[in-house]
């Protein structure tokens, strides 16, 4: 099991954990096997976006390796830096082309006023999906993972994430995973708390494969 450094839920978080448990048996059995949920968050604003794009479409570890390298660069992780640094620097740093484009579109949108950290944590869910999946190389999944760990929202489900599916499909003994439509009909049963069941069905996933998540990884 990996080791939990996070600390435990906030107390209104425990209690919905609790609503749940009450509600699908299966997610109870969760915390009793795998442990204490870790509560993660991620910084807001243009960083915490930063480090989704760097997390799309590639292993954890890779991921963090990227992020690891990204931090080191001189104001990399602020939009005016990002956006100061050559194509070659971001390269060295792991970023793939497209990334860098996505990165770049990201700091952009940050430096033009488009999008803002206090304005994306004022808007409904909704809203600011739609605003951050405005941006290119950013989707609804960017936004869903963006308002779950940063903004904590309490009643958000990015069932395009493959790592949920495949928790869910082994939690309960399914053939194959679901796909995001599916996943995410199978998730309105844990509305208001779905943000909660998906930290657990992670939770779940670590403990079944043994892989970190980015955020267990080292950084420095």
């Amino acid at each position: 099991m990996v080791e939990n450094r996070y600390p435990e839920p906030p107390r209104a978080a425990r209690a919905g954990l609790q609503a749940l448990a009450r509600r699908d048996p299966l997610l109870a059995t969760i915390e009793p096997r795998c442990g204490p949920l870790p509560w993660r968050r991620r910084a807001g604003g243009f960083a915490g976006l930063l480090q989704a794009i760097c997390g799309q479409q590639i292993s954890n570890q890779a991921a963090a390796a990227i992020w690891r390298r990204l931090v080191a660069l001189p104001d990399a992780i602020t939009p005016a830096g990002l956006l100061a640094l050559g194509d070659e620097d971001l390269r060295a740093a792991g970023l793939s082309r497209p990334k860098i484009t996505h990165a770049r579109a990201l700091a952009e949108a940050f430096a033009s006023g488009t999008l803002s950290e206090a304005g994306l944590a004022a808007m409904a869910d909704e809203a600011a999906i739609a605003a951050i999946a405005g941006v290119r190389g950013l989707g609804r999944w960017s936004g869903e993972i963006y308002l779950l760990f940063a903004l904590e929202r309490e009643d958000v489900f990015p069932a395009g994430d493959l790592a949920l599916a495949a928790a869910l499909a082994d939690l309960r003994g399914l053939a194959s995973r679901p796909r995001e439509a599916a996943l995410r009909r199978l998730a309105e049963a844990w509305r208001p708390w779905r943000s909660l069941a998906a930290r657990l069905l992670w939770h779940h996933w670590r403990f079944a494969t043994g892989r970190p998540s980015m955020d267990d990884l080292p950084l420095a």
